[in-house]
C-alpha cells in the first residue's frame, strides 16, 4: 500500500501531537527542573522524547500497519516530579535505565501480551471509554468560558459529519484556529526557532533510586500506559502483538535515557484520535495517521521547547475541544461495544464508572483499577458458581 498524503491523516496526526503535547508537556519541564536539569538539558530530554517517538510511531505503524502510536509515561512524568527530588542528573539517568530495562524484558518474555490476551473485549472498550471520558466533558466545560468558539467549533463539526465527513476535524480546527486569531487568543509574539541539542549525561546506579524510583516508574508505565495503549489497539479491532511493541518502546528508552527520553510506551488517548472514522473510513489506512504524527513527534525534537511553547500558545478551550469532537465516535462505538453483551454488560459498566473516576490507588491510575474491577466482576460469577458444584 502506498504512502498516500491525505488531509484526515495529517490532521489526526496533528492533533494527536497537539493534544499530547499540550496536556502535558509542562510536566516534563518540572521532572526535569527537580533533578537540576538546565535549560540546554531540559531542550535535550524534549529532543530525545520526540526523536523516540517518532521513531516508533512511525516505524511500528509502518511495519505492522497499524496506527501504533507511542508516547512519553504522562504519570512517570508526574511520579518523577517528587520521585527525583534530591537526585542528581546522573542518579536520574540510571533510574531510566533501570525502568527501560524492565519495560523490555516485560516485551521479550512475552508474559505482558499474555495477559492482555485474558482481557475480555467488552471490558477493553469500556475501560477505552473511560479513559476518554473526560475529553467528552471538557468539550462542554469549556463552553463556559468560550461559548463563541466552541460553539462555533461543536457547530462545524456538526455540519462536516454531514457534508464532508472525510475532513470534518481538519476543518473544525481550522475554523477555531481563525475565531482563536480574531480573538487574539494566539500568544505566538515571543516566539522563536531554536534547534535542540543533544546533551550526553553518564548514569549513576544508586540503589535506593532504583528501589525508590526506577521500580515505581516501572509499574505506573506499564500499568497506567501500556495496558490502556494495548486495550485502545484491541478495542478498535487491531490484533497487533503486544510483545514487539512493548520490547521496541523499552529498548528506546535504554537508547535515549541518557539524553532525557525518561520512559516510552504506547498511547492510549492520542492514539485513539489516529483510530477514529475521522482519520481515515478505512480501518487498514489508519495507521497513515500514527505515522504523520511521528513526523509532527519528529519536529518538535528537532526544535524541543521551542514547539512545546509553540503548542502552549494555543488558548486551552481549543485543544480541549478540538480533542473532545476528534474523540467523540470512539467514545460512542466504545460504549456501544462494551455493553452490547448481556453478559458483560455488568461487569463493563463497572469497568466505564472505575476508569471514568479518575481516581488513584498506590501511585497507579483509574484506567489499570477500572480494568482490575471489571476483571473481578467479570469471573467472580463463575468462581461462585464453581465453589457451589
Amino acid at each position: 500500500m502506498r504512502f498516500t498524503p491525505s488531509l484526515s491523516h495529517i490532521s489526526a496526526g496533528f492533533v494527536a501531537v497537539l493534544v499530547g503535547y499540550t496536556s502535558s508537556a509542562a510536566i516534563i519541564f518540572q521532572a526535569a527542573s527537580a533533578a537540576g536539569a538546565s535549560a540546554a538539558e531540559i531542550s535535550s530530554w524534549l529532543w530525545a522524547l520526540g526523536i523516540g517517538m517518532a521513531l516508533t510511531s512511525g516505524g511500528l505503524s509502518l511495519y505492522f500497519k497499524t496506527p501504533v502510536l507511542t508516547a512519553w509515561s504522562t504519570p512517570g512524568a508526574a511520579l518523577l516530579v517528587t520521585g527525583l527530588s534530591g537526585l542528581s542528573l546522573n542518579e536520574a539517568v540510571g533510574v531510566f535505565l533501570f525502568s527501560s530495562a524492565l519495560i523490555t524484558l516485560c516485551g521479550i518474555t512475552g508474559w505482558f501480551d499474555r495477559l492482555m490476551k485474558q482481557v475480555p473485549a467488552p471490558l477493553a472498550a469500556a475501560m477505552l471509554a473511560g479513559v476518554l471520558f473526560q475529553f467528552g466533558l471538557q468539550l462542554f466545560g469549556a463552553m463556559e468560558t468560550q461559548l463563541l468558539l466552541v460553539g462555533a467549533m461543536l457547530l462545524t463539526y456538526l455540519l462536516g459529519r454531514i457534508l464532508l465527513p472525510r475532513y470534518v476535524i481538519p476543518l473544525t480546527l481550522a475554523v477555531g484556529l481563525l475565531i482563536a486569531a480574531l480573538q487574539g487568543m494566539l500568544e505566538v509574539e515571543t516566539l522563536s526557532w531554536e534547534l535542540a541539542r543533544p546533551i550526553w549525561t553518564w548514569p549513576e546506579f544508586s540503589v535506593p533510586a532504583l528501589i525508590g524510583v526506577g521500580v515505581p516508574l516501572f509499574i505506573v508505565t506499564m500499568a497506567s500506559q501500556n495496558v490502556p495503549g494495548l486495550a485502545v489497539l484491541r478495542a478498535n479491532g487491531y490484533e497487533t502483538p503486544a510483545s514487539p511493541l512493548i520490547t521496541s518502546t523499552g529498548l528506546t528508552g535504554l537508547i535515549l535515557a541518557p539524553l532525557g527520553g525518561f520512559a516510552f510506551n504506547l498511547a492510549a488517548i492520542t492514539a485513539a484520535i489516529c483510530m477514529g472514522k475521522e482519520a481515515d473510513p478505512n480501518p487498514k489506512r489508519r495507521y497513515l495517521a500514527s505515522v504523520w504524527a511521528g513526523f509532527f513527534y519528529l519536529l518538535t525534537g528537532i526544535f524541543g521547547a521551542t514547539v512545546a511553547a509553540l503548542f502552549a500558545a494555543f488558548p486551552a478551550q481549543l485543544v480541549m475541544a478540538i480533542a473532545g469532537l476528534a474523540l467523540l465516535g470512539t467514545i460512542s462505538g466504545s460504549l456501544s461495544a462494551a455493553l452490547k453483551d448481556d453478559e458483560v454488560r455488568d461487569a463493563a459498566l463497572i469497568t466505564f464508572l472505575a476508569t471514568a473516576s479518575g481516581m488513584t490507588l498506590v501511585g497507579v491510575g483509574s484506567a489499570f483499577w477500572g480494568l482490575v474491577a471489571g476483571l473481578v466482576a467479570y469471573h467472580l460469577p463463575q468462581v461462585v458458581a464453581a465453589t457451589r458444584k
